[in-house]
Formats: structure tokens, C-alpha cells, sequence
């Protein structure tokens, strides 16, 4: 395969008709790292090239990658070598040195697909790889020997970031996003194994993470009620690799995120994370420590050089930016080690130089580039520091020499959109990127000249051929068009805004007089290219559907344009060419050309079409109507030649004459060179195909771009056919190709066409560049503002909802348009239109309404599928939770109380478990037999017991049996319908068998439990009912008796709730509904008649005479009902108006009969109310009474649900119990199956690491072996050079001993102290050994010189003694390098032995654990958890603090120990009794003695008292009477019948009073109605004088005496005023009187004497 690729890449270099494509230069930038290939110049990948500059010339050169894009890339300046990967399948790592860019070596490793990355150590010929998908593999290689030293996979981890330790080669450190690991490389003879050891990184926060054995339990935490403290592991049911470091997703503590990290002169890291913790590693303990900031004590200003590019944006946008982006955290992207301290940098685009003391780092601002920063390097001899922003523009600075920031690559801010040539083509190059930035290029060498930056997407570009001006499309319908007379300052002079639509190809045709548009949705606008005619719009049209290419044809003769654009209509799947000519009326006389829109004429275009027979991605077309096409689906091209005759309405298709295959990946896209003779193709692939345009042979092939980053994205010819730029699509990559040599007719056509060309051309360039030089710069800055504002505006318009309006037609005057400098010139046109739209507004307004009823409709029908969805859910949970209950769930409620039952809801049992219930109910039955059966052998084998103590002992065990048994079954089930003796005993429960039968059955008592109050709970409802119909009869006669009695009350209406019939909530009344019900027009019609016919028959019933005789004559009914006295009313005679003085005797009479009446009727009303009043208390009782008793039923009822709660949660509690057992099982089951297998993974790996120390040991012999035999050679050489120099005289001999043992000074290495280099000159040990051995055989060479000869020996001897000399140091230095080789071996064999001996106490670890895990088992598969049910006194247990007591030390006893002990004290306490007793009688009588005593004694006292009291009482005359009269009783007798008497005279006295206070009331009475009737009289004559008065004021008012009356008032007032005045005087002089008069008595008292009267 790889010489089928070789010869392909060389046979694509080759023209198959004598010429050559050889790459001219290269552009391109990366965001990938950039490094120094040696101290002046550094390098970088770009595409499928690796770019090496020059930092003080800029100069570049290029290596080309022969299979595609490059992959991994790693350089080291130290050996000036770069190493990199291509991609492919099984890709190979090639490695070129520098300058010579000769291949050093190709490494063919195990990698399948790519590698991710590369790297050098520090000195020696060491490379490190690592893979990606599938292997992800870390492989160390000797690149010189191209040997693989040693290789590890970890499948699925992804390293971001690798490097070697400079001052150690057999450490590395790989980093991703979430962790650092570092790798050893252990040595062993030729052997190497790495080994990885993790960092354990601190949390996010920055605080250390504790270290948690997660797989083994913990032994001083223990339970047990709920058994052995698991791992969650195995509560979670994991028992392979995953239980060894599972953890739940809430105990996982998010650790930093290392984002760099950096080697240091002590072997240790630094690290930077994206929190913008800055972090200190120690390799050997692998301890991370957080730094912080200490800032310095004279800490001033820091200087920092400032590099700032100068985008065009207003200072405001720069400040906000620049604000936004000091106040983020700063997160180190990069680092690099100096001598003097740390520099690192990240996304706030600052250079810092730090300085690190222990744990506190001071911080100093170095330069700002004001860009992200990705990457820091210094040059090998440490003096200049690369930096790389992720951009890819890369800068150079000089640390020692505090320089200013060069910038030495400014990347674009995204990759390469396209290229041109510049008219003539053979001096400048145009490139402009998506992003809008524009450069300008020397072609000659690639050297940049300028650079414009458009601030806007750019979508296409291309160079006019009339001037030096180019065309730039942006993707918000812009043409930027920019003046490149001078190259060094390319400027905007105008821009035009066609659509709201994006650009997507640009055209000029040959002449330059046409710049053809292509926009989105199939518009093709026309502009002049001509800078004299200020780029005007000509016009516009539409195609069916989106374009997809351009083509132009220039007719020199004619100056006729034909434009070709393809199509491909998604409902043909096929492709479609439209043709249409542009002649020079439409510059002449243009608005002849286009219609009011400013679309262009079908007659004056003459479009055609032509349908084609298959879809296409690109066609171009010849002037002789030859298209090539390159086909969409396959790779192919076709050729078609196109009818002459074509009109618009035929529409045949066009087949194609000749289809070549073409081996790229499809969709591609076809170019033709100026001269049309050669044809290019271009795909995804990357690779550039040149064909012949006649023959369709492929001329050339140039492998530039590649598909992984979808191949090329532009191509382009320059005018004289020389060059051909091309640029990929994600690559960032200008690639200038360049014929190398070419046959003399091709080269000869090509020079002549372009002769031609700028034959016809140079005047127009001359007067249109003179033209484009006075055009004034457009002001990009505040446009690219405007436009990013509009294209925001444009997309908040998008997102808001659309909406129908429909306006009047004076709404077409309101428009919003922009300025007239924004106004786009489509729109310009469209104003020219509006009169003509008003008149279609009518037509308009028709549609809308009947999309507007489409769209009613369409919302109706949404409406219903949503409602359709919300009944189907409906009926779902209906189904679901109501349809399925066999028992409805509903409750009862109270009348009076505020108790509420509910019952059980509950599901038919399904199949299953019935099935499963009755298999545990036969197996139950089988037991009970087998149980029977053997009880019954082991009584007929016991026959010495007598009959009566056996009956005894029976009726015994019964007894015990009854009271105890709901004592041991933990439960009352029994008691409320559950049958409980079908229940395993629980001390019996020992199996998962009977653990999940038990379970069952109780299942089953708790459904019978619930059966069994359900019905209860029935029959309640249904007394309910009754009692509520009782109710109901008996308040249709209360609610009679309050309409007969006229009460205001309300009769109390019982009725079941929405709890008690949930039945209603799954229908609707309709009172429920709110709204007004929508009647259909023939609903509506017949409810209107339906009331007609009920009104109609209404009236005809009141109109019937009969009726209206009943109602008139007898209120409506035939007889009279007792119940309508209370409404008979006996109507006054009619002169009961007049006063009683009025009327006479005969009307007195009938008066007289009419109140009698009236009070008989009265007497009657009152004892009938009085009758209905004791019937409605009856009634009321009696609904009280019937009301209570029920709700007294339901609050029995109440206890009776609470009692099967308990019953129902204590079944329920074994359940769980036997649930919890089970589990606790399976729990335990998986922790030993988890322990055996991680035992097992042990074992496993403590035969690899036995074996690993077997063979170490062997080989350590082995190799031990070999070194003794090597040190006693040399033993052996030194102890025998006498004896081979035995024939040189005795003297010569020491001397020649001293000399041989004489051995040349070790070189020393220079430490450089200048250097800024802070690694040191640190040679790898293989490079140190041989330069060493180099050094020692140089010195010993010096040695074997003549001139160290002694005196007087031959030569001969000489030379054989220096040939032993050599030979024994050559020998020590073998023993030298074998006691190295054996300690680095015995080292290795240590760490093997240390690793085995780790694994054995990990096997001892867990066999403990496998112990104590079997033992627990074991324990608490024994000790059950039984349930017993107890009574309050069986409890002896305190518990003062806490409700429920504390079982820990409690005792369960039986209960004949209990009763045992309680006949013991009960006998101790009937003894103690009766000796109380004996010593309270005696006590009782010493006491009745003493009361006795204390009796008497109170007699003597109280006589003695009462003998005083008679000698002391004073005799009234009350006592004398009482005394001297015997028959005292009888005189008390006669004066209480003297005051009846006088009680009797004064009673009379009384009456009499009365009657005559009574005769003065009726003339009191007589006298009220005279002077009532006086009144009267009054009141008529005060209405005769009201009017006279009224009159006389009349007669005043008319008279006008008004000043009279004022003048009269006036003398009043007067007088009223000095009366006023008189009256205060007179106040005021009566106070001084009495003021002196109070003065004089005052005086008076002082000198007169007074006598008071004096009580005593």
C-alpha cells in the first residue's frame, strides 16, 4: 500500500505532457503549540505542512507531510529535530532534522488511527507517543535506534497534555481535563516498564480531599438493630471491578481542572487549573499544595510592556472589552520555567512572572497582548520567550533584555475563505478570511504586505479584472468593494447593500465590465464593476432555486456577456442550467432594461434553460456551449454540448456526452484557467486534479489540503497561467503552486491570451484605477457598528412570534425604511412599485382573510387533537385509578362531629397471586400434616404419662396458649378477620423460602383485614343513606310548618359530599359551568320553540275560566284546610277610619262583634301555632336524636379503621422486617461475592508479581554472576602483569606498575553560569557514558605517547605495555558499567519484591474481612427479629427522657417466671399483712383509750363554760315576756291576726285608689280627644294664616321698604351694642366692688378679734 501511495504522489507531480507543479510558498496559521527548532528560528504545523521562520528574517521554509494533514507535532531544539504524525490508517511518526530537513527516522507503532500527542525529553534520543481511539497507549521510544523501549495502555483516558521531566528522563507527566497522572520508567537491564502514579488533586475550592477507603468496611462503627455497616458497593449490588471504586454521585467531590503544568530544576510541578488555582506538586510524594499570593513589601508600579492590536472598533467597545476581560479570574493556559523564576500566562492575555518561596508566590505583570495565551517556549539557550494566542498569532520576547513585544505571526481571526490574483496577476495575491480580514501578498515569495480587517463575515471575494479592486460579499447582503492601488494600503471606498440576503458567489466576466451576484433563494443581481460608474446596480433576477455556480463568457466581437448559473431543484433531483446574455443596453439604457422593480427583462436577457441527467455541485462552461459538469452523488465529470435552438418553454433533457471517473470524494467543484485548456477539480479529499479541457486526461495532481479538515475551499489561476492559489476549508492554509516547466505550445497559448487580455485591458485599468484613487475611504468602524446593530435588530425581529395584521391601504404610506445612504437598492426599486401594489391590496386582503380562516380552522383542529389528548389521559388514569379498583376508595362522614372514615381501596388479586398464595397454602397444609404426624409417633411412644395429668397438663397448655398467643405472633389480626394460624412461627423463619412465604400469607391477612371493615364501612354508608331519606321525609313537614308559621330559618338538608360519591367527579352538571353553553344555530332555533309552546301553554292555562271562578271565589282550592287559619284574615267594618267619638251605638255593636271575632280567631291561631311549634320541636328532636345516634355508629366505626390501622401497620412492620432480613441477605451475598472476587484479581496479581520477582531474582543473578566474573578477570589482569612482564629488568618493572596503575583525570563538567537556562547541560546517561569513554581513551591515548616511555626501554615492550594498559581500563570501565547496570537491576528487584509483598498484605486484608463478613452473616442469619405485642404492664422499662424506651439491656422473659415470682411476693405480702394488722388493733385501742380521756375532759370544760354563761346573760323584755307569760305561743298567734286585719283594710283602701285613678284616666282620655279636635281646628286655621302671611310678605317685598327696614335695623343694632357696652362696664365695676369689699374684710379680720365655736 505504501508504494502505491508513493508512486501516486510522484506520478501526480508529473504532467503527463512534460511539466511540473511545484509549491511556490505557503501561508498559514495554528493554534496548536509552536515550539524552537534552535534559537533563532521556530516552527509550527499548518495543513498538511510544517512551516519553519525565522525569527530575525522572517524567512520560511516548508516541509511537507507526503500522506495529509498533519497530526501529532512535538519539536526539540536541543537535537534541532521535529517529529510529527500523519493521519491516516495505521499512522507513522516521521522525524526530520533541522536545517537539512533531512528524515532522521519513521516510527511505525501500534496505533490504528491517530496519534494525539508527541514528546522529546529534555536531552537523549527518547520520544514519548500516546494514541487515541482505540488503544490510547503511552509509548516511550529510542528515535535514534527506532527501538521501542517499553509501552502501557489505559483504555478511554484522554491526555490533553505530556511531557518529560528536563532533569529526569525516566519520569514523565500526562494531564487531561480532570486529573495528572506521572509515569516512571523503570529499567532493568535492556528492559523497561512504566509505572503510573496519580495525583490526588485538592477540591475545587481549593481545599484537600480527604482520602476515603470506599471497598472495606470500617469495624468501629457497628449496628445492631440493621446489621453490618456495609460499603455501598455492595448495598448497591455490585460485586465485580466496579464495586472496588464505586461511590454515589453525591459523595463525588469535584476536583480541580488542571489546564497546564510545568517541570521544574527540583523535579517538581507546577500546575494551573481552570478554577485559577495555581498549585505546587511534589513528584515522590505526589502531595499537591495550593499557593497564594503574597504580594512584596516595596512592591511599586509594575512595568509592563503593552502590545496591543489595533482593530477598527470605537475606544468605547475596546474599554468594554478590555473591563470584561480584567474582571474575570485570570486561568493559567500556559507556562514556562526560567532560571529566574516562573512565567505563565492564560485567558486574560497577560504575561506573569512569578516567584515562589514555599507556599507564597509574588507576582509580577510581564507584557499584554490583550489575546487568550495557549502556549509558552523558550529558546534553548533560554534568552527568548514564544508566546501563542489561541488565535494562532504568535509574539517574541526577550526577558534579559527587557525588548519590546515583536509580533512575529498576526493570524486571521479564522480561517481562509478565498484567494485572487490582482490584475495583471504576476506581482500580488488577495486572500480574505471568514472573518472579514483582507491580505495583501507578494507572489513572488509569499511575503505579507497588508493587511484590512472588514469587521463582518465575509461569504465570497474575488478581483476585478478592469481595475485593482476587489469584491467582498458578507453574509448580511453587503459588497465591500476596496481600492488595492497601493498594495501597502488597501482601503474600502464603497459599499452596497443589494438584500438582507447573504452573498454566496461573486463573478467578473472577462472584460470587467460585469460583477455578477449570486444571493441566497436563487437572486442574481448585476452591477457595473467600473469604479467611474460608482458600482451601480443594473438590475436583478430570480431562478427557481438556489445557485450554486457562476459562469461567464465574454463575446470580444458582440461585447455580449453570457452568465450560466446552475441549479439543482430539490423536487427534480436533477440539474438545471440557466443561460441568460447581458448586453451593453442594460449600461446604456438601462431603464428601458428593467421593469419597476428593477428586475431585468426576459427579452432583453433571452434566458434559457436546460434540464440535464444528473445533479450537479459545479459546472463551468466554453465559449463553443461546452459544459463540464462534476456530478453530486458520484464522482464523476461530464461533458455536455449544449442545443443551439433552446427556447424557454422546451425543456428536454440534456444528456451528457462523455463521463469520466474521478477519484475524489464527492461533492467537488470544477475550474477552468483563464485560456480554457485546462480544467481543474477539486474536492473534499484535498487533492488538485488538472485535466486536459479536451481530452479530460489528468495533466497533473497536487496532494495540498486534506479531507480531515474538508479539503479545499478555493481555487484560482492567475492570468498568465503560472500560479494557482488554493486554500483549504478548516486548515487556515494558502497554498501558492507554480508550473515548473511546460511543453512550448501550452506555455506560448497561454502568454499569448494573456498579451491579449491586457491588450484590451491596460486602458480601462489606467482611467478606472485613476478613478478609484479619487474615491474617498468609506468609514468602516461606525458601518461595521451599524451593521452588527441591524443584523441584532434583524434577528429579535426573527425570534418574536410572526403575527396577521390586516391594514387599510394608506398603510403602504407608513413604511419604516432606513436612510437613503442605507437604503438598499432593491428597496429603492420597490418604491417605484407601491402604486401599482395599492391597486392588488383589494386581491391581498381577500387571501389574507381566507388564510386567516384556513388558520381558524387549523387552530380548531389543534384545539381538538389537544383535547383529544387530554380525554385519552383522562381515561387513562381513570382506568388506572378507578376502573381497576374492585373497591372504590370513598369515605363517610358525621352530621354533627368532624369524624371522617374513609375505607380500603383495593385491586382485584391478580392470577399470580392467587396462584403464589395458594401453593403457600398447600405447602402450609403438607407441613401441618407432616407436624401432626410426627407429634402423634412421639406421643404413642410416650405412654408412662397418666390420663388425668396429661388432660391436665393440656387444659394447661391451652390456657398458656389463649393468653399468649397474640403475645407471640406479634399482632391482633386475629380479632379483625385475619386468619393467623396458617402463619409460620416466627422463630422458625430461618430460610429465604419461608421468609417469602410468610410474607405472602401476611399479604393475605392484611387483605382480609381490610375486606372485613369494608364491609362494615358498607353497611355504615347504607344506614347513611337510609337516615338521610329519613331526614328528607321528615323535613318536607318541617319545611311546611315554617311556611305556615312565617319563620326565618333555614331547614338543615343533609346530602352526601363529593368524598362520600366520588363518582361525581368524572361527570360534569351542568351548574358547573361557568361559561355560557355555545349553541349551534339549530339548537338555538329549537330551545326558542321549545319556550314558545311552555309560554303558549302557560297562558292558555290561566285563561280558563273555570280556574279563574276557583281563585276569585275561594283562593283556589274547594275547601278550606285547617292549615289556612293561620292565613284568614276578618276584614274591619268600614268605619273604623272615623274617630270612636264619631260613631254611634249601632256601629259601637258591630265594632264590638268585629273585635270579638278578631280575638276568637286569634285564641284559634295561637293554640294551631302553638300545636305546629310543638310538632316542629318534635320533628327537630327526633332528626337530632337519629343524626347523633348515626354519628355515634360512625365515630365507632372510626375506632374500628384506627384498630385495623394498627392491625394493618404491625403486619405491615413484619413485612418489612422479613423484607429488611432479605435484603440484609442479598446484601451480604454480594459483599462475599464482591471480596472473593477482588481476592481472587489479588491472587491473580500476586502470581504476576511472584513471577516478576522469580525472574528479576534470575536475571539479577545472572547478571551478578557476570559481573564477578568480569571484576575477577580484572582481578586476575592486574595481579598477573608481573608475570607477563618477567623478562623486563626489576626497575623498569615498578615503574611500569606505577604507570600502569596510573589513570588519566575524570572530566569535569563546565557549569555554565551565564546561561539562563535552568536545567543545566544534562546529557541523557548513554550520551554521558560514551562521551566520558570517549574522553578516557583520548587521555590514555596521550599516554601511550613516546615521550612517556622510561629511559632505557624498548619499544617493543612499550607498545605490548600500553596494549595492556588499555585492555585493563577498558576492563575496569566494563566493571564500572556493569556495578551501575547491577544497582539500577537490584533497585528494580527491590521495588518488584516491595510491590509483591503489598499485594500478600492485601490478600491478608481481605481474607480478614471474607472472616469477618462470614461470622456477621452467620449471626444475624441466627439472631431474628421477632415482633411481639406486650401490654403496658409487661414493660418494665424506664423511660423518663424519652417516649419510647430504650430496649439495648432489655431481658424478654417468660411470663410463668413472672407469675412465679409474683406468688412468692404475693405470699411475703399476705405475711406482712397480717402482722399490720395484729399491730393496728392493739395501736387502735392505746387510741380509743386516749380519746376517751381527751372526751371527758372537754365535757368538764364545756359545762364549766355554759354555768359561766348563764351567770353572765342580760334578761330584755323580749326574755321577761317570755318568762313571766306562760302562753306565749298564743300571744304570738293573736298579733299576727291583727295584722292580717290591717294588711286586709289596707287592701281595700288600695281598690279604691285604683277605680278613682281610673276615672281620672277616662277623663284624662275624654280631655285628649277635645283637644285633639281643638288642634285640628288650629291646624286649619294656621294654614289660613300661612297664606296670609305668605301674601303680606308679598305685599312688603312689592312695597320696597327695604331701606326702612335697614335703617330701623341699623338703630337696633346701635342699641343692642350700647346696651352691650353699659352691661361690660357694669360687670367690670361689680368686680372692683367686690374686690374692695374682699380687701375691707380682709382688713377687718386683722384687727378685729374672732371666737370659734370648739366641740367637744
Amino acid at each position: 500500500m505504501e508504494s502505491d501511495e508513493g508512486n501516486g504522489e510522484e506520478n501526480g507531480r508529473r504532467l503527463a505532457r512534460g511539466a511540473e507543479l511545484e509549491m511556490r510558498w505557503v501561508q498559514g496559521f495554528t493554534n496548536r503549540n509552536v515550539g524552537f527548532v534552535n534559537n533563532k528560528t521556530i516552527c509550527y504545523p499548518s495543513g498538511n505542512y510544517i512551516l519553519f521562520v525565522d525569527i530575525e528574517t522572517k524567512k520560511k521554509t516548508v516541509l511537507k507531510c507526503k500522506n495529509g494533514h498533519v497530526g501529532a507535532f512535538a519539536v526539540n531544539g536541543n537535537s534541532q529535530v521535529v517529529a510529527f504524525s500523519d493521519q491516516k490508517l495505521n499512522p507513522i511518526i516521521y522525524i526530520y532534522t533541522f536545517p537539512g530537513l533531512v528524515k532522521q527516522s519513521e516510527i511505525k507503532g501500534e496505533a490504528q488511527l491517530d496519534y494525539s500527542l508527541l514528546a522529546f525529553s529534555y536531552m537523549g534520543p527518547y520520544l514519548a507517543t500516546y494514541s487515541s481511539v482505540p488503544e490510547f497507549a503511552l509509548s516511550i521510544w529510542d528515535w535514534q535506534e527506532n527501538i521501542l523501549l517499553c509501552s502501557k495502555s489505559q483504555p478511554g483516558v484522554k491526555v490533553t497534555s505530556m511531557s518529560f521531566n528536563p532533569m529526569n528522563w525516566h519520569q514523565l507527566c500526562l494531564s487531561n481535563e480532570n486529573s495528572l497522572t506521572i509515569w516512571n520508567i523503570e529499567r532493568n537491564d535492556q528492559e523497561h516498564h512504566l509505572k503510573s502514579k496519580p495525583v490526588r488533586l485538592p477540591a475545587e475550592d481549593g481545599s484537600p480531599m480527604c482520602k476515603q477507603d470506599v471497598f472495606f468496611s470500617h469495624p468501629d462503627i457497628q449496628d445492631l438493630y440493621y446489621g453490618p455497616v456495609l460499603p455501598i458497593s455492595a448495598i448497591a449490588g455490585l460485586a465485580g471491578d466496579e464495586a472496588e471504586t464505586f461511590r454515589p454521585k453525591d459523595d463525588i467531590q469535584p476536583s480541580v481542572h488542571p489546564t497546564v503544568h510545568c517541570w521544574t530544576a527540583t523535579s517538581d510541578l507546577y500546575m494551573g487549573c481552570e478554577e485559577g488555582h495555581f498549585l505546587a506538586i511534589n513528584a515522590e510524594t505526589l502531595k499537591a499544595s495550593l499557593l497564594y499570593y503574597k504580594p512584596a513589601q516595596d512592591a511599586t508600579e509594575p512595568r509592563r510592556t503593552k502590545f496591543h492590536s489595533f482593530p477598527l472598533l470605537c475606544d468605547d467597545s475596546l474599554k468594554k472589552e478590555e473591563d470584561k476581560r480584567r474582571t474575570q479570574k485570570p486561568v493559567l493556559l500556559a507556562m514556562a520555567y526560567h532560571k529566574d523564576g516562573l512565567y505563565a500566562a492564560g485567558s486574560d492575555g497577560i504575561v506573569r512572572f512569578y516567584q515562589i518561596k514555599g507556599t507564597h508566590y509574588q507576582m509580577d505583570d510581564s507584557f499584554d497582548v490583550s489575546e487568550p495565551i495557549t502556549s509558552l517556549d523558550f529558546s534553548p539557550d533560554y534568552n527568548t520567550l514564544l508566546v501563542e494566542t489561541d488565535k494562532g498569532s504568535v509574539y517574541v520576547y526577550q526577558p534579559s533584555q527587557n525588548e519590546e513585544v515583536i509580533k512575529l505571526l498576526d493570524a486571521c481571526n479564522d480561517h481562509f475563505l478565498s484567494a485572487d490574483f490582482l490584475t495583471p496577476g504576476n506581482k500580488y495575491c488577495v486572500s480574505v478570511a471568514i472573518s472579514g480580514e483582507v491580505h495583501v501578498w507578494l507572489l513572488e515569495d509569499g511575503t505579507f504586505i497588508s493587511k484590512l480587517c472588514l469587521n463582518t463575515q465575509a461569504t465570497a471575494m474575488v478581483c476585478c479584472p478592469s481595475s485593482h479592486s476587489v469584491a467582498v460579499g458578507t453574509k448580511v447582503g453587503h459588497i465591500y468593494f476596496i481600492d488595492v492601488t497601493k498594495a501597502e494600503t488597501p482601503r474600502v471606498v464603497h459599499r452596497v447593500l443589494l438584500s438582507d440576503l447573504p452573498v454566496h458567489h461573486l463573478q467578473y466576466d472577462q472584460s470587467g465590465q460585469y460583477l455578477i451576484t449570486g444571493a441566497a433563494k436563487g437572486h442574481i443581481f448585476i452591477l457595473d464593476a467600473r469604479p467611474s460608474k460608482l458600482f451601480q446596480v443594473l438590475g436583478y433576477l430570480v431562478l427557481s432555486s438556489e445557485v450554486l455556480g457562476l459562469s461567464a463568457i465574454y463575446d470580444v466581437e458582440s461585447e455580449l456577456v453570457e452568465v450560466m448559473a446552475l441549479l439543482c431543484p430539490p423536487d427534480i433531483k436533477r440539474g438545471r442550467l440557466e443561460i441568460f446574455c447581458l448586453p451593453t443596453a442594460i449600461i446604456i439604457d438601462n431603464d428601458e432594461c428593467i421593469d419597476e422593480r428593477g428586475m431585468l427583462k426576459n427579452r432583453v436577457i433571452q434566458k434559457h434553460q436546460y434540464e440535464l441527467d444528473y445533479p450537479l455541485s459545479s459546472a463551468v462552461r466554453q465559449k463553443d456551449d461546452i459544459v463540464y459538469g462534476y456530478c453530486n452523488h458520484a464522482p464523476f465529470i461530464c461533458k455536455y454540448h449544449l442545443a443551439k435552438k433552446k427556447t424557454w418553454k422546451d425543456v428536454s433533457v440534456t444528456l451528457s456526452e462523455k463521463k469520466i471517473p474521478s477519484n475524489q470524494f464527492a461533492p467537488g467543484f470544477l475550474h477552468l484557467s483563464p485560456n480554457s485548456q485546462l480544467l481543474t477539480s477539486v474536492a473534499k479529499d484535498g487533492v488538485l486534479f488538472i485535466h486536459d479541457a479536451v481530452t479530460l486526461e489528468t495533466v497533473a495532481q497536487e496532494h495540498c489540503h486534506s479531507y480531515q479538515v474538508q479539503g479545499i475551499g478555493s481555487l484560482s489561476f492567475s492570468l498568465d497561467g503560472q500560479f494557482i492559489l488554493v486554500n483549504g476549508v478548516d486548515d487556515g492554509t494558502l497554498v501558492c503552486l507554480k508550473w515548473n516547466r511546460t511543453g512550448g505550445n501550452e506555455m506560448k497559448e497561454a502568454t499569448d491570451y494573456w498579451r491579449r487580455i491586457l491588450a484590451v485591458l491596460n486602458n480601462s485599468i489606467y482611467n478606472e484605477n485613476n478613478v478609484l484613487k479619487s474615491m474617498a475611504e468609506w468609514n468602516i468602524a461606525t458601518e461595521s457598528l451599524l451593521e452588527s446593530s441591524l443584523e441584532k435588530e434583524s434577528q429579535e425581529v426573527l425570534q418574536k412570534k410572526p403575527s396577521v395584521e390586516v391594514t387599510d391601504e394608506d398603510s403602504y404610506h407608513n413604511l419604516n425604511i432606513l436612510s437613503t445612504d442605507e437604503m438598499t437598492w432593491l428597496n429603492q426599486t420597490v418604491q417605484k412599485a407601491i402604486k401599482e401594489e395599492i391597486k392588488k391590496f383589494a386581491d391581498k386582503r381577500k387571501e389574507l382573510k381566507k388564510g386567516i380562516k384556513k388558520l381558524r380552522k387549523t387552530v380548531r383542529k389543534a384545539i381538538e387533537m389537544e383535547n383529544l389528548a387530554k380525554c385519552y389521559l383522562r381515561d387513562i388514569i381513570k382506568k388506572e385509578c378507578w376502573d381497576s379498583m374492585s373497591i372504590k376508595g370513598h369515605a363517610i362522614k358525621c352530621f354533627h362531629a368532624a369524624y371522617k372514615v374513609t375505607n380500603y381501596p383495593m385491586k382485584e388479586r391478580s392470577k399470580e397471586e392467587l396462584e403464589a398464595l395458594e401453593r403457600v397454602l398447600q405447602l402450609k397444609k403438607i407441613e401441618s400434616a407432616d407436624l401432626k404426624i410426627r407429634k402423634e409417633i412421639v406421643e404413642f411412644q410416650s405412654q408412662a404419662i397418666p390420663p388425668k395429668e396429661e388432660g391436665e397438663k393440656v387444659e394447661e397448655e391451652a390456657v398458656t396458649d389463649e393468653s399468649t398467643s397474640n403475645s407471640l405472633i406479634g399482632s391482633l389480626s386475629a380479632q379483625f378477620g385475619g386468619d393467623t394460624s396458617i402463619l409460620y412461627h416466627q422463630m422458625d423463619l430461618h430460610t429465604r423460602e419461608e421468609k417469602i412465604n410468610q410474607i405472602i400469607l401476611l399479604q393475605d391477612i392484611i387483605y382480609k383485614v381490610k375486606t372485613a371493615f369494608n364491609k362494615e364501612f358498607d353497611t355504615v354508608a347504607r344506614q347513611k343513606e337510609q337516615e338521610i331519606a329519613r331526614v328528607k321525609e321528615r323535613n318536607l313537614r318541617i319545611q311546611e310548618i315554617v311556611e305556615q308559621l312565617e319563620l326565618q330559618e333555614e331547614v338543615w338538608e343533609p346530602a352526601l359530599t363529593d368524598d362520600e360519591i366520588p363518582e361525581r367527579a368524572l361527570t360534569v352538571e351542568d351548574s358547573e359551568i361557568k361559561v355560557e353553553k355555545y349553541l349551534t344555530p339549530q339548537q338555538r332555533a329549537k330551545a326558542e320553540m321549545m319556550a314558545k309552546i311552555e309560554m303558549e301553554r302557560r297562558l292558555a292555562a290561566l285563561n280558563s275560566a273555570r280556574q279563574r271562578a276557583l281563585y276569585d271565589m275561594m283562593g283556589g282550592v274547594l275547601e278550606i284546610k285547617k292549615e289556612d287559619i293561620l292565613k284568614i284574615e276578618i276584614p274591619p267594618p268600614p268605619f273604623v277610619s272615623k274617630p270612636d267619638t264619631l260613631w254611634n251605638e249601632e256601629e259601637k255593636k258591630v265594632f264590638k262583634e268585629y273585635e270579638k271575632k278578631v280575638k276568637e280567631l286569634n285564641e284559634e291561631r295561637e293554640k294551631y301555632r302553638k300545636t305546629l311549634e310543638t310538632e316542629l320541636k318534635k320533628l327537630q328532636t327526633s332528626i337530632q336524636e337519629t343524626t347523633q345516634t348515626f354519628d355515634d355508629t360512625v365515630s365507632k366505626l372510626f375506632e374500628r379503621k384506627v384498630k385495623s390501622e394498627m392491625v394493618i401497620y404491625q403486619e405491615e412492620l413484619k413485612i418489612n422486617n422479613l423484607l429488611y432480613s432479605l435484603l440484609l441477605d442479598e446484601e451480604l451475598s454480594t459483599r462475599e461475592a464482591g471480596l472473593n472476587h477482588f481476592l481472587d484479581k489479588k491472587r491473580k496479581e500476586k502470581l504476576s508479581t511472584a513471577e516478576a520477582v522469580q525472574v528479576a531474582r534470575a536475571q539479577v543473578d545472572a547478571y551478578r554472576e557476570t559481573y564477578d566474573n568480569l571484576a575477577a578477570e580484572d582481578k586476575i589482569l592486574e595481579r598477573g602483569f608481573k608475570k607477563e612482564f618477567a623478562d623486563v629488568p626489576a626497575h623498569h618493572i615498578d615503574h611500569l606498575f606505577k604507570l600502569y596503575k596510573r589513570r588519566p583525570r575524570a572530566q569535569k563538567i563546565k557549569m555554565h553560569l551565564d546561561t539562563a537556562n535552568p536545567y543545566g547541560d544534562r546529557p541523557g546517561s548513554a550520551r554521558a557514558y560514551k562521551e566520558a569513554l570517549a574522553h578516557l581513551m583520548k587521555a590514555i591515548d596521550e599516554l601511550d605517547g613516546s615521550e612517556n616511555m622510561p629511559e632505557g626501554l624498548e619499544l617493543p615492550v612499550w607498545e605490548r605495555f600500553c596494549l595492556a594498559r588499555r585492555t585493563k581500563v577498558e576492563s575496569e570501565q566494563l566493571v564500572k558499567r556493569k556495578a551501575l547496570t547491577l544497582a539500577e537491576m537490584q533497585a528494580f528487584l527491590q521495588k518488584r519484591m516491595d510491590d509483591d509483598e503489598k499485594i500478600r498484605m492485601d490478600i491478608e486484608k481481605i481474607l480478614n474481612e471474607l472472616n469477618t463478613l462470614r461470622e456477621e452473616k452467620m449471626r444475624f442469619q441466627l439472631d431474628l427479629t421477632v415482633q411481639f405485642l406486650l401490654k403496658q404492664g409487661q414493660v418494665e422499662l424506664e423511660s423518663a427522657a424519652e417516649l419510647i424506651p430504650d430496649y439495648t439491656d432489655a431481658i424478654l422473659l417468660h411470663k410463668s417466671v413472672i407469675e412465679e415470682l409474683n406468688c412468692t411476693i404475693r405470699a411475703q405480702g399476705e405475711k406482712k399483712i397480717a402482722s399490720m394488722v395484729e399491730s393496728k388493733d392493739f395501736s387502735k385501742g392505746i387510741f380509743q383509750l386516749e380519746w376517751e380521756h381527751k372526751k371527758m375532759k372537754m365535757l368538764m370544760e364545756d359545762l364549766n363554760q355554759r354555768a359561766r354563761d348563764i351567770q353572765n346573760l342580760h334578761v330584755s323584755r323580749d326574755r321577761q315576756l317570755f318568762l313571766r307569760i306562760l302562753n306565749y305561743d298564743s300571744r304570738i298567734t293573736h298579733q299576727v291576726s291583727v295584722m292580717e286585719q290591717t294588711l286586709g283594710v289596707m287592701d281595700k283602701l288600695h281598690k279604691k285608689k285604683v277605680k278613682n285613678c281610673q276615672k281620672v284616666f277616662k277623663d284624662l282620655e275624654k280631655r285628649i280627644s277635645l283637644k285633639e279636635q281643638a288642634n285640628y281646628k288650629l291646624s286649619q286655621e294656621l294654614q289660613e294664616m300661612l297664606v296670609s302671611v305668605s301674601e303680606r310678605r308679598h305685599i312688603f317685598e312689592a312695597a320696597d321698604t327695604r331701606l326702612v327696614s335697614e335703617k330701623a335695623a341699623k338703630e337696633h343694632y346701635q342699641d343692642i351694642v350700647q346696651r352691650r357696652q353699659l352691661v361690660d362696664l357694669a360687670k367690670e365695676q361689680a368686680q372692683e366692688i367686690s374686690v374692695l369689699q374682699a380687701e375691707v374684710e380682709r382688713l377687718r379680720m386683722r384687727t378685729f378679734p374672732a371666737l370659734f365655736e370648739m366641740e367637744y
